[in-house]
């Protein structure tokens, strides 16, 4: 399996350090490549760049970083910048959750919805917090090692949550869906050195839906969350009813 490893946190980030050489010790050195930001690009979502230049520039032996987004850095990974033909997109380890609503803004997530767009299989993986990184990439292994032998659809990429915990500590895996947050905290405000008024975003609301088989729930309990997503956003069951309700038109 040769594994397009990416994050959202910069490939200088201690997540994706960490599991660059787990996987490498899984893998062999020369089947995991890692093409990731040059520098931290959180919450950038699916977007990708098309007004400037991307740059390539290998930084270690089979590790590449771009100034770009998580997106950029799957899209040039896959689509023949490097020599490298990748099985799958892996993406993480996360410096913290993408449970829930977070899944939207997600560098994280986009990267693997990026290698599942390129037909790849994919898999995002955060770490709720910024510690056991090593107790995020220990269960990674055995998830891949299920893979290999029951493939996802193709529709589908998993978004992985671990507990900030040290590894004896974790309870297991349950399967998940995805919780809700309660509205984000207001946009706090400042002012430049003129005196003019800048605006930073608020943190993220608590969780809202954390009941019982969430996401939240699940890394509150000590468990690893797995959370099927899929790409088709169709919402299939409104289209008949849609249908009827435009015909007149």
């Amino acid at each position: 399996m040769r594994i397009l490893l990416s994050n959202d946190d910069g490939y200088l980030a201690p997540g994706i350090k960490t599991l660059f050489a787990a996987l490498q010790a899984w893998q062999g050195q020369r089947e995991v490549v890692m093409v990731a930001p040059d520098r931290n690009r959180s919450a950038a979502s699916n977007s990708l760049t098309l007004e400037n230049p991307l740059r390539i520039q290998q930084v270690a032996p089979n590790i590449y970083s771009v100034n770009g987004t998580p997106t950029d850095c799957v899209h040039l990974g896959i689509n023949g910048a490097i020599d490298f033909q990748a099985d799958m997109v892996i993406s993480g380890i996360n410096a913290g959750a993408n449970m829930g609503d977070d899944v939207l803004y997600s560098g994280t997530v986009a990267a693997a919805t990026e290698g599942r767009f390129l037909g790849k299989p994919a898999i995002a993986i955060s770490l709720c917090g910024e510690h056991h990184f090593d107790s995020a990439a220990h269960w990674l292994i055995p998830i891949l090692e299920q893979l290999e032998r029951v493939p996802m659809e193709a529709s589908t990429i998993l978004n992985i949550n671990v507990p900030d915990r040290p590894l004896e500590a974790i309870r297991g895996v349950r399967v998940t869906r995805l919780g809700r947050r309660h509205q984000s905290e207001p946009v706090v405000c400042d002012r430049d050195p003129r005196g003019l008024p800048i605006y930073w975003i608020g943190p993220a609301g608590d969780a809202a839906d954390n009941a019982e088989g969430t996401d939240f729930h699940a890394v509150a309990q000590g468990y690893v969350s797995v959370t099927p997503l899929q790409i088709d956003l169709t919402h299939h069951r409104m289209l008949e009813h849609l249908q009827t309700w435009l015909t007149p038109l």
